[in-house]
């Protein structure tokens, strides 16, 4: 420890908390592996670290190990913070996140506290916490863009550098802002000396947050690479001006949306000298500038060649069907295809496939295959019918009694066994369905299927109690009867003689679809429904096997004027989104922004009878859990009461 405290008492020369409360944090910080990562030759110095390349570029990388473990159910709130998957409780996994879904969020020690990185909110061990990354950022570009420092690191190299620090201290404040509305905006280090006023900042109103935050994501992009001119060996993962240009183009969506943009709910918050942190006034041209935005990311994208992700024909012969759904997984699990704007190499994926996988035979092992990851019914009912229409309005297919059993035929052995009894609800749904969930009685096309060539004789899921799947394991059980196919690579092998392989993919923060579903909704909000609106929806449609909009809702829907009106479209957009996008972390924001989160995750979550042996006892729906969200105040995370302590600058968000 005596080594430690000279380590503290020399980056206190340099290293400045954001706030008095980030003072205690940085000398216990400070005994961390991350301060020491940035250390060349074991001298404790930041100074040292900026001499000469080798040890700035650790530097850089150290700026990097912030970005969020978004592939981590730990470390994502959007998997198990919300209505999206439900886990049983303490039993498989401890989860910080979980505790939000079931309504036990606190003020006194938040759960994923990310303001000052604790319960989950600091990355893995909590030693990555977002502020302290800001600080780091800080001490980069304060030393890199000093041109007598770093002498033998090149002007080409010393500029893109500059300009991916410049990215993720952005980034850092935008996944801080998202959380928790207005946010102080570090734009530099504070001196530990610095008077009082100076070091106990206060949070900014969200407009200025988001002016800040679309400059230096401006600034970055003018010097980041195109994505066509990296190494893909050595430099997957690494930022590029369409990531840039995406991140802008979602910070800006955000920013119009009604939870920021003209949100009465918060007039109320003010700072201590009376200054509103919300804007009340209702800005239509936000949605303008977030249209051009998305629209310059997606163009970026695709000259950079992003396209929606298409399955090759593998050596395998594999019929349409199976073809459709395997674009629709592979689009999240098909390492650096062509769909990804933003792999995060940062965090990698082999564990939640575990927790998503099913057993599919009797021998696989319940810890190789744990199936925890267990989405409601509502999300199943959430999906279209094959028709490309909600089961509410298809005015062809009855769904009124989803629950009716009905036995699956030879035609329909590609999604459910053939001759398996299974509910109404599993019938005639849209082959996202089918790519994103399955069920009992449900197909699985993986690589080790019992014959590759045939998709028709594949594994199939048994989820009753005492099938491989079903809920008799101690531990390792699925709560709903419905499991996460499409978090799962197609290349997953289970071995009957113990242990399985998954192959873990970078977790895929941004695709070209979710581009595609930003400028849609964008440009219905600032213009209404139009051809260019319908183009992009009807693309991620088209790679669905789903016909265009117009045309489903024309041919199927009972509502079939409703493409035509904005609010219609609004309806089929956020539909959209929520389907494409689904168990990949967006749902959870999106539903706040929309300020939807009040209607949808106040309501049970619900499942099949988890301890049904037979299909009479199975197939009925059971509350899992009652979900409780307070509005305004679950909109937002909780300051933690020990930072509102330390600074009398902060005000605490409403209803906390």
């Amino acid at each position: 420890m005596k080594e430690n405290k000279t380590i503290i008492n020399r980056l206190r020369k340099s290293i400045i908390p954001i706030a008095s409360s980030f003072i205690t944090l940085l000398a216990v910080g400070a005994c961390s592996s991350d301060f020491l990562d940035v250390i060349p030759d074991n001298v404790a110095t930041i100074d040292n670290a900026f001499k000469l390349r080798n040890e700035a570029e650790k530097y850089l990388f150290t700026c990097y190990s912030y970005l969020p473990k978004d592939g981590s159910v730990y470390h994502n709130p959007g998997f198990l913070g919300g209505d999206e998957m439900w886990i049983p409780y303490k039993t498989s996994i401890t989860s910080d996140v979980f505790e939000i879904a079931r309504g036990s969020q606190r003020r006194a020690n938040p759960y994923f506290n990310v303001w000052d990185g604790n319960y989950s909110g600091g990355g893995p061990g909590d030693n990555y916490r977002l502020f302290t990354g800001i600080r780091h950022c800080n001490i980069f570009l304060e030393n890199v863009t000093d041109e007598s420092k770093v002498p033998d690191l090149t002007a080409t190299e010393r500029q893109r550098w500059i300009g991916e620090v410049e990215f993720l201290k952005a980034y850092y404040h935008f996944y801080l802002l998202r959380m928790y509305g207005p946010i102080p905006l570090m734009k530099t280090n504070i001196p530990i000396d610095a008077p009082e006023d100076q070091i106990n900042v206060k949070r900014e109103p969200v407009d200025e947050c988001v002016s800040y935050i679309a400059d230096l994501l401006d600034t970055a992009t003018e010097k980041l690479p195109e994505d066509n001119t990296l190494v893909p060996t050595t430099e997957a993962g690494r930022i590029t001006k369409t990531i840039a240009l995406s991140v802008k183009a979602k910070l800006l969506l955000m920013a119009a949306s009604p939870l920021f943009n003209g949100n009465n709910d918060f007039s109320s918050l003010v700072n201590k000298d009376g200054a509103p942190l919300f804007n009340a006034t209702y800005d239509a041209n936000k949605w303008k500038l977030a249209a051009d935005a998305a629209l310059i990311a997606i163009e970026s994208a695709e000259t950079n060649g992003k396209s929606l992700y298409v399955f090759p024909q593998s050596p395998f012969t594999l019929t349409p069907e199976t073809m459709i759904q395997m674009s629709i997984r592979q689009a999240v699990c098909e390492r650096w295809n062509s769909e990804i704007i933003w792999g995060n190499s940062n965090s990698q994926t082999s564990d939640i496939q575990r927790l998503a996988m099913p057993p599919l035979d009797p021998a696989h092992n319940h810890n190789d295959a744990r199936k925890i990851l267990s989405p409601p019914l509502k999300m199943a009912r959430m999906f279209y019918t094959k028709n490309g229409v909600p089961i509410s309005e298809d005015k062809t297919l009855n769904f009124s009694n989803d629950t009716q059993l009905r036995v699956a035929t030879n035609a329909e052995r590609f999604n459910i066994k053939e001759g398996f009894v299974t509910a109404r609800i599993n019938f005639d749904r849209e082959p996202r369905f089918y790519a994103d969930l399955s069920f009992d009685g449900g197909v699985w096309y993986k690589y080790d299927s019992p014959s590759k060539s045939d998709d028709g004789t594949v594994w199939g899921v048994k989820g009753k109690f005492g099938d491989p799947a079903g809920a008799s394991h101690a531990f390792h059980m699925n709560v709903t009867g419905y499991f996460v196919k499409k978090l799962v690579d197609w290349n997953q092998i289970t071995y009957t003689t113990g242990g399985s392989f998954y192959k873990g993919y970078a977790w895929p923060e941004i695709r070209l679809a979710d581009l595609y579903l930003m400028y849609a909704e964008a440009l219905n909000e600032s213009e209404g429904p139009s051809a260019t609106v319908y183009e992009y929806l009807d693309r991620i449609r088209e790679r669905a096997g789903l016909a265009g909009v117009v045309e489903s809702w024309a041919n199927f829907s009972s509502i079939p004027t409703k493409p035509s009106t904005q609010a219609g479209l609004r309806e089929i957009i956020q539909r959209e989104r929520l389907i494409e996008l689904a168990f990949e972390g967006h749902r959870f924001w999106d539903l706040r922004r929309w300020k939807l989160a009040t209607q949808n995750l106040n309501a049970p979550i619900t499942g099949w009878n988890i301890k049904g042996t037979d299909q009479t006892s199975y197939y009925q729906e059971v509350t899992v859990s009652q979900q409780q969200f307070i509005a305004p105040r679950d909109y937002f995370w909780p300051i933690p009461e020990s930072a509102m302590i330390q600074n009398p600058n902060l005000v605490q968000n409403l209803g906390w």
